[in-house]
């Protein structure tokens, strides 16, 4: 069927839906999520209007390790019983057969993702919500760095210690593999951060990509729903926090942190030093030292932007997004942000 979003094979799909996922019935309907370069997220309606999200790695060729789609389902279902708003889990299928690989399905959320400030000026026309929002940003990543990995299930997610020294072997390995251009600022940034690595004084779930880009809001100045948990893993939690402020812009400074249009640069958020201090009153962790990881995210991010930028370039994906130029000088603003920290 032409109305069928590429990624789907509705026959298939609607099939192991209706044997595996209780309440639903066909013929069903889907629609694909816009949003990332990453993994594919649709909503789906079954023949009762019943709405679901499926969630899917992207189409075309994939890191060997990347886009772990049971992974991704088993973090969410930890969290459910947690204050963490997440989605339910509604079921997994392993099979590549089915749909070509494998999938999750989840409830759907009713919110808005806040991908920038033009979408947070229609959904937050005035401050008091907005401030409430930020605050509730802090509050829910205190809540989940509280989260005890092992009371949870998932003290088994990955190692604890040296999580930074590992993050940045990894994406170092994988720039060297796939940057498509000589950045200089990476190199410089990457023996810098190395030489000055900070002992790692806690160990939590690390979303690994947390940001009002990943969250489903509510009109009242809630988060709904945290998403995209695909880089979750066990770590050092500040790594969140600097992560966080990067995409945090104030008013006065819209689009200074080359991480495309901060949702928070319309203004009426909380400051970054505000962000800082309600998520340290929560958690008791020192946060003295977060600019050595807002540089290494600044880093990281920049090389994880490369190897999506990579695919297109290679022809692994199936279509070129007309940002693609854009995405390209992504990965220099963000390096050359990093070394100004670094400096």
């Amino acid at each position: 069927m032409s109305d069928v979003p590429a990624g789907i094979a509705l026959a298939p799909v609607s099939e192991w839906l209706e044997a595996n996922v209780a309440g639903l019935r066909g013929p069903f309907t889907f629609a694909r999520i816009a949003g990332g370069h990453s993994n594919i997220t649709y909503r789906g309606e079954d023949a009762s209007g019943s709405a679901f999200v499926l969630r899917r790695p992207p189409l075309g060729e994939v890191l060997a390790t990347a886009h772990d789609m049971a992974r991704e389902h088993r973090v969410i279902s930890a969290f459910v019983p947690t204050p963490v708003p997440v989605p339910e889990t509604l079921g997994l299928c392993e099979d590549p057969a089915v749909n070509g690989a494998p999938f999750y399905v989840m409830s759907y959320v009713e919110g808005t993702v806040l991908h920038d400030a033009t979408i947070a000026g229609v959904a937050f026309p005035g401050g008091p919500e907005r401030y409430a929002l930020g605050m509730h940003v802090a509050e829910v990543l205190a809540d989940l760095h509280g989260a005890d990995p092992d009371e949870i299930g998932l003290g088994d997610l990955g190692r604890r210690e040296d999580y930074v020294g590992r993050q940045l072997r990894r994406w170092k390995k994988q720039w060297d593999a796939h940057h498509q251009r000589e950045i200089p600022d990476m190199d410089f940034v990457f023996e810098r951060l190395v030489g000055s690595i900070p002992e790692q004084r806690h160990s939590t779930v690390v979303h690994g990509d947390y940001r009002l880009g990943n969250m489903l809001a509510t009109p009242a100045g809630r988060i709904a729903g945290v998403l995209d948990w695909e880089l979750c893993t066990l770590g050092d939690p500040l790594a969140d926090l600097g992560y966080l402020l990067n995409t945090w812009s104030s008013a006065d400074e819209p689009g200074v942190e080359g991480v495309g249009d901060s949702p928070t640069a319309i203004g009426g958020f909380p400051s970054r030093d505000e962000l800082t201090e309600s998520y340290a009153t929560a958690t008791g962790y020192d946060v003295e030292g977060i600019e050595w990881y807002r540089a290494f995210q600044y880093w990281r991010l920049a090389a994880i932007v490369e190897g999506v930028y990579a695919r297109y370039v290679l022809g692994a994906m199936p279509s070129v997004p007309d940002d693609l130029e854009e995405l390209g000088a992504r990965v220099f603003a963000l390096a050359a942000m990093a070394r100004v920290l670094v400096d």
